[in-house]
């Protein structure tokens, strides 16, 4: 079993006594072995833990300075048996100065410490009062004496080379501040930050510390790790809530409960394998630092594990999505459907501006992509005040259309008031299989195609004739398996589809019925979005339904959304987006059937890349595109075999 780049951490907020480091060590080192065994690499606990963070002017106490100092020296030792890396927060006095530190420890050794940065002195914070700032001291002291030993201090970063691990920390305020440490040790290699905090709750608080935790990992492109101070603190002013956070690029993986009266520690796992690709392609990341601009320098300070860390799928904590296009939460469905609506017609309302087009032809089917594309055709008419009868909706009936789809189609166009043209193609696919010798009877590929280019042919000239503009129809998901005619419904003169993958079609078309479409158009919607997907270019069954399928003959649309999304956006390697697969899909399909369709999505993506090389223009609305002129530059004869090989390995 690999590791597949999961970096299992943990987040907790434990019972304290205010002013009892024995207790408080007490409560940590439970929660530490906790951690170990659910075989949590790093654990974050909140400020100034060991002996709480309200114990104000005993801070000045020299009793209690010299028992936290005892009781980080006696956790490391009660703690040596454990992997687990640890981060506990006490006060400590450094040249006659006292400084807010961050502790790491692990198998009984204090790995390095690091002091808080900024200090907050606003308010109900008076830290100012007792604290100095790390930042200098920083700069002339790389170690102090601990236990008769030397340890790293300062501006550290904890490297683990064989898992890629580049863990930094700062603390509470730190991430409040206008340029937070976390930036300065993200742009220095740091793809995890913990934050040992003791933020008080108020009024709407853990929404905005919930969003500076979001933000900030997305701005370091890192996993974020952040631990609340929690009830037990002194409630004299303030009242602390427990508050546990784990994000990772802007996506807040798992939060806490507030207000708990037991010590609290949350899982989950951190991808430093998708935080490098995203590293990777972000150059404005990679273009930002500059040492001779001032930016700190961290020294590195190494550690290890004492065994192999696996990722195994029936114990992941992080949840992984089967449908990774579409928001998990159904509130932000509706929310991303009409974004992704008005890019479209936006992007549609500036060609035909440009073209000084007063008209549009459409081919529809009576399946769900034209079906998108007529009612963001109709949305762009109303935007730009052009009458709906200027748009040319064409169905073409052929070989393989049933009456399902054809009335599918005659119904949505009557609802919509738009210009309806019907045109069987039949007579002219005959006569062009008699000009190129092909049977009738042989229901190949070339059946199929000429039927294809047949219908682009006519809306092609149709828009020659009213001087408009085909829009195109097919999907992001077509693109990426090629499921398209080359020259065919390939082909358009604005594909306002292009970046919706398949399975956000249907949520997009069903936002339109329930948000924007009148009734009688909303019945024709909803008849739609129940009509299996197929190109309906083999003759139907006996009893006149569709045959030919393409989820029966290309796979699962589901299944090709996720291996493009992962494939693309990440660049995963098959294996480790086959493991991901198996977790999304393990009650849906068994994994054999999934690495059969994943390796013909690779055969399929490559080999079918001309088509890509040679699309017309369309807006982009997701994170993925295949524009051959954006995101997706690829060479058309490039060789699938050692994908393919990745997984036949297993």
């Amino acid at each position: 079993m690999e590791n597949f780049g999961f970096i299992r951490v943990a987040s907790a907020s434990p019972r304290l006594k205010v002013a009892n480091t024995d207790y408080n060590i007490a409560e940590i080192e439970k929660l530490m072995r906790e951690a170990a065994e659910k075989n949590a690499c790093i654990i974050v606990f909140p400020e100034l833990c060991i002996t709480g963070y309200t114990c104000n002017d005993l801070f000045l106490q020299r009793r209690l300075l010299e028992k936290a100092k005892s009781a980080l020296i006696e956790l490391a030792h009660k703690t040596q048996d454990l992997d687990v890396l640890a981060l506990v927060g006490l006060p400590l006095s450094i040249e006659g100065r006292l400084y807010n530190c961050a502790a790491a420890v692990q198998r009984g050794q204090i790995l390095g410490i690091v002091p808080k940065m900024f200090l907050p002195n606003y308010k109900e914070f008076y830290e100012k009062r007792w604290f100095t700032s790390g930042y200098k001291i920083s700069k002339t002291v790389s170690e102090i004496l601990f236990n008769d030993r030397a340890v790293p201090f300062g501006n550290l970063l904890f490297r683990n080379e064989k898992y890629d691990i580049t863990l930094g920390a700062e603390i509470c305020e730190d991430l409040w501040a206008i340029v937070p440490p976390s930036s300065y040790l993200a742009l220095s290699g740091a793809n995890i930050i913990a934050n040992l905090s003791a933020s008080n709750e108020l009024v709407a608080k853990a929404e905005y510390r919930r969003k500076l935790v979001e933000q900030q990992s997305a701005r370091c492109i890192s996993g974020y790790i952040y631990s609340g101070a929690g009830v037990h603190e002194s409630t004299t002013d303030l009242v602390f809530g427990g508050h546990c956070l784990i994000a990772e690029n802007g996506i807040i993986l798992e939060e806490s409960e507030r207000f708990n009266r037991v010590s609290v520690i949350i899982y989950s796992e951190i991808d430093v394998d998708r935080l490098a690709s995203e590293r990777h392609s972000n150059k404005s990341f990679a273009d930002d630092y500059d040492m001779e601009a001032g930016r700190r320098m961290y020294r590195m300070v190494e550690f290890g594990f004492s065994k192999e860390l696996l990722a195994d799928a029936d114990s992941l904590n992080r949840k992984i999505h089967p449908h990774p296009f579409v928001p998990a939460d159904p509130a932000s469905v509706d929310k991303r459907c009409e974004e992704i609506f008005n890019i479209q017609t936006a992007g549609l309302a500036k060609r035909l501006e440009h073209t000084a087009s007063k008209k549009a032809v459409v081919g529809i089917s009576g399946g769900l992509d034209s079906t998108l594309a007529l009612l963001v055709t109709v949305k762009t008419f109303d935007l730009l005040g052009i009458s709906r009868q200027n748009i040319q909706a064409a169905t073409m009936p052929g070989f393989g259309t049933t009456d399902m789809t054809y009335y599918n189609a005659i119904d949505l166009m009557k609802s919509l008031g738009v210009g309806i043209r019907e045109i069987d193609i039949r007579p002219a696919c005959l006569q062009h299989m008699k000009d190129i010798g092909q049977d009738p009877g042989d229901h190949d590929t070339t059946y199929e195609n000429l039927q294809a280019r047949e219908r682009t042919q006519i809306l092609m000239d149709i828009a020659n004739k009213v001087n408009g503009l085909v829009v195109g129809t097919g999907d992001l998901s077509e693109l990426a398996l090629g499921w398209a005619t080359y020259n065919g419904d390939h082909m358009s003169m604005y594909s306002v589809n292009c970046g919706v993958p398949k399975t956000l079609v249907r949520f997009l078309v069903k936002w339109v019925a329930d948000n924007v479409a009148e009734e009688n158009t909303r019945k024709v919607l909803y008849r739609i979005i129940d009509t299996p997907i197929s190109p309906e270019l083999l003759p139907p069954d006996e009893q006149g339904r569709i045959r030919q399928k393409t989820e029966d003959e290309v796979g699962p649309y589901e299944l090709h959304d996720f291996f493009l999304f992962y494939a693309a956006r990440y660049g995963m390697t098959p294996r480790k987006i086959l493991f991901l697969a198996t977790i999304a899909f393990k009650d849906k399909y068994e994994p054999e059937v999934i690495k059969k369709w994943l390796k013909i999505f690779y055969r399929r993506f490559f080999a079918q890349q001309f088509k890509r090389s040679a699309l017309p223009d369309g807006p982009k609305v997701g994170s993925i595109s295949l524009s051959p002129r954006g995101d997706w530059r690829m060479p058309s004869d490039a060789d699938s075999s050692i994908w393919i090989k990745d997984l036949e390995d297993i």
